[in-house]
C-alpha cells in the first residue's frame, strides 16, 4: 500500500501549476514507460517526454513536486526516475555534510 503521509496537503492551490504544464492533454503514456520496456524504445519515450518538459513553463514546480512526494515512476520535471533518485541522493548528502 502507498505511503500517503509524504504527499502534500490536498489544497487546490498546491496543484494549480499542473494546469499550466506543456503536457496538459497529452497521453500519459508519453511520460510513463511500460514496466518491461527497455533499451531504445524506453530511451525514445523518455526523450519525447523530456522534449515536452524542455518547453514547459512549470518544469521547476513539476520537478519539486516529484522530489517532494518521491514520485517512483515516469518523467517529471524533465527527469526520469533514476535521475530524480540521483538528485535526491546528492541533496541528502549535501544536507548531511552541512549538518555534521
Amino acid at each position: 500500500m502507498a505511503n500517503l503521509s509524504r504527499l502534500p496537503m490536498p489544497i487546490h492551490e498546491s496543484y494549480d501549476w499542473q494546469t499550466e504544464g506543456a503536457c496538459v492533454g497529452v497521453d500519459t503514456e508519453q511520460f510513463f514507460s511500460p514496466e518491461f520496456e527497455r533499451g531504445p524504445r524506453r530511451d525514445a519515450r523518455e526523450a519525447a517526454a523530456k522534449a515536452f518538459c524542455a518547453r514547459c513553463p512549470v518544469v521547476r514546480e513539476c520537478l519539486e513536486h516529484a522530489l517532494q512526494v518521491r514520485e517512483p515512476f515516469g518523467v517529471w520535471g524533465g527527469l526520469n526516475t533514476k535521475e530524480r533518485d540521483e538528485l535526491g541522493a546528492a541533496a541528502a548528502v549535501g544536507r548531511s555534510e552541512i549538518a555534521v
